[in-house]
């Protein structure tokens, strides 16, 4: 439920308002407006009879939530939410590009593609220090020596670090050496994990599982707004249907669906929804096209020689044309790269 407070209410009559809503038992979130302010009201209100809201003298008028997705709604805030990341910002006029390897591989490697994406105009680096590999055999990721690099690539560049992290328990390791939590498809469904990471202070990259509804995927979005972490970026990623032509099928009717569902700013990852090197830059340019935030990218020196996921990875020449390519797209949509 969202309150709307009267325009004349004070900071004190609202605080007051908030205790008398949390003494129910909801949880509160307060949206400062420039006109006025509401306040969202979260939980089972069903205890809560009418009459109650109609004794407060401060309170305009009382609205509804209707999505099952409460906090992750736009009907709770009709504003595109911007998502800090280190100095930078996410879901603004600005299109952000994170860009980097899969998986970390070597300092050398790490270094030469953070400097060459913050040349060409990356957002961010990313890169994988755990690897959830569908074979226990593959390569699992180096673990800690990798966000060990990925902190010194950063360092080195000024680029925010993105990372993903597998278990709850990993989360406090993670948060060390990197600005950006990532969740990826596999764990979109790991409550204990959302929960973790909506206790973090870190923003939190959440991407669609590859079997999820939309619903689903903002649900999942809800359990780490929840835990009061306002900063989730979804990341739609391709889904699996009976096409066997591409890796996965890259749905990206689902970018302005969530844009109209949702607040949360969107990025599409057309590496792992296409998986062929030569589809990624076309995807690129047509999540930016569709309403996309950003997109994110992986990117290698030597892509056939790359440790994992070789096949959809660009060159560092082939970003660097991408880059210049999405500078020309991004006016036609009133966006800038």
């Amino acid at each position: 439920m969202i309150v709307v407070m009267k325009p004349d209410a004070t900071k004190e009559q609202i605080q007051a308002m908030i205790k008398k809503i949390e003494d129910k038992g909801l949880k509160t979130i307060l949206l400062e407006g420039t006109n006025r302010n509401v306040i969202a009201a979260i939980g089972d209100k069903r205890e809560i009879p009418p009459e109650f809201w109609d004794r407060q003298p401060t309170v305009e008028r009382t609205v509804p939530i209707l999505a099952p997705y409460k906090m992750a709604s736009r009907e709770l805030r009709p504003e595109t939410t911007t998502v800090p990341i280190d100095g930078q910002v996410l879901g603004g006029r600005k299109v952000g590009i994170i860009a980097g390897p899969c998986t970390v591989e070597s300092r050398e490697q790490v270094l030469e593609i953070a400097h060459a994406v913050k040349e060409a105009g990356a957002l961010a680096l990313r890169g994988g220090a755990f690897k959830p590999r569908t074979s226990p055999y593959s390569f699992q990721g180096l673990m800690e020596e990798g966000l060990e690099i990925l902190a010194l690539a950063g360092e080195e560049t000024g680029l925010p670090i993105v990372s993903e992290v597998l278990t709850a328990e990993h989360v406090p390791l993670v948060s060390k050496y990197v600005d950006v939590l990532q969740v990826g498809t596999r764990n979109m469904t790991n409550f204990l994990l959302l929960k973790a990471v909506g206790e973090s202070d870190k923003p939190v990259l959440l991407k669609r599982g590859m079997s999820a509804q939309l619903e689903e995927f903002l649900l999942a979005a809800e359990y780490v707004l929840s835990q009061g972490n306002p900063n989730v970026i979804l990341c739609e990623r391709g889904i699996r249907t009976f096409e066997t032509n591409t890796r996965f099928t890259l749905s990206l009717t689902v970018v302005p669906q969530l844009k109209e569902l949702s607040h949360l700013p969107v990025l599409v990852d057309p590496s792992h929804a296409t998986g062929k090197r030569s589809l990624v830059p076309p995807m690129a340019k047509a999540a930016i096209a569709a309403g996309a935030d950003g997109v994110i990218l992986e990117v290698h020196p030597k892509p056939e020689e790359a440790w994992v996921d070789g096949p959809q990875t660009l060159s560092l020449k082939e970003f660097e044309k991408l880059m210049a390519d999405l500078r020309r797209l991004a006016p036609a949509v009133d966006r800038e790269i």
